[in-house]
């Protein structure tokens, strides 16, 4: 009888937010990146201007993605802990002590300690990306989740995408008269951790995600992440004064550092977007 009421309730406002066995937003994740070519850079026979009148064509691109990390940042003056509604991460306050997600038993005063601390980042889940992206064909591709895509009471409000490697191939060449360079270049660009850093992601790219994961909002989440790189990834090379010793400008050799450094820098000022649908 009793969930027979409730039932009618919720019919009766339009349908519940959340219902007790499930998350508080129960995500279904995808991911697509792309290389994007700009008219306001088109040059022609598929070349992009760069900044630095240099232009550039791209033969082929993927990129590998460690895994993208959403995350919940915690905030609060000290002392506005309250047990009776626990910050982002813990639940079932009683006795002293909050459950953390992960199960861990934390003292109050720990956390109140946190919040006053001025919060941090913590990861709510992560998404696995197994395959190598093409970025000259995109595709939406879904993504799993751990552990769980059942959230749980929390604001996520980053998306960090770790890039473990990225690899270009293309053609540069002079838009100026007289040219810098006598005539079209091939260069590749392959990016992947070092033997010390194997672990380590080329790159970091951090992004903005709107997803509350409680009972105000419907559980249900389609969550599309979305990165676009452009020819901007190179409008900071100094194409005259890479070295070429094979035929090919190999931008990630060390003996064209300045060349490789300014490419990261480039990579950097990309952000990933994350358009949430609620159910």
């Amino acid at each position: 009888m009793r969930r027979q009421l409730l039932f009618l309730f919720c019919l009766t406002l339009g349908g519940c937010a959340w219902e007790a066995g499930q998350g508080f937003a129960v995500v279904e994740p995808t991911v697509r990146v792309a290389y994007e070519a700009l008219p306001a850079r088109n040059a022609g026979d598929g070349y992009q201007k760069l900044s630095s009148d240099y232009q550039v064509r791209l033969d082929s691109a993927a990129m590998r993605l460690s895994g993208i990390e959403l995350l919940a940042t915690a905030s609060g003056p000290s002392g506005s802990f309250d047990p009776a509604n626990p910050p982002p991460g813990y639940s079932l306050c009683h006795g002293g002590h909050c459950h953390r997600d992960d199960g861990a038993l934390i003292p109050y005063e720990q956390i109140a300690a946190e919040l006053g601390g001025g919060g941090g980042s913590r990861t709510v889940v992560t998404l696995p990306v197994d395959e190598p992206l093409n970025l000259l064909a995109p595709e939406t591709r879904p993504l799993g989740c751990q552990p769980d895509c059942a959230l749980p009471q929390t604001q996520v409000s980053q998306g960090r995408w770790g890039v473990e490697t990225l690899r270009i191939e293309g053609i540069v060449r002079d838009g100026r008269v007289p040219p810098r360079i006598a005539s079209e270049r091939r260069f590749v660009l392959d990016l992947k951790p070092g033997a010390d850093d194997a672990d380590a992601p080329v790159a970091v790219l951090d992004g903005e995600v709107e997803l509350p994961s409680d009972r105000a909002t419907p559980p249900e989440a389609k969550v599309a992440l979305n990165l676009v790189l452009t020819a901007g990834l190179f409008d900071t090379v100094d194409w005259d004064n890479v070295k070429d010793t094979t035929g090919v400008v190999n931008i990630s050799r060390s003996d064209n550092a300045e060349a490789l450094k300014a490419v990261l820098e480039q990579l950097a000022r990309f952000s990933p977007e994350a358009e949430v649908t609620r159910g």
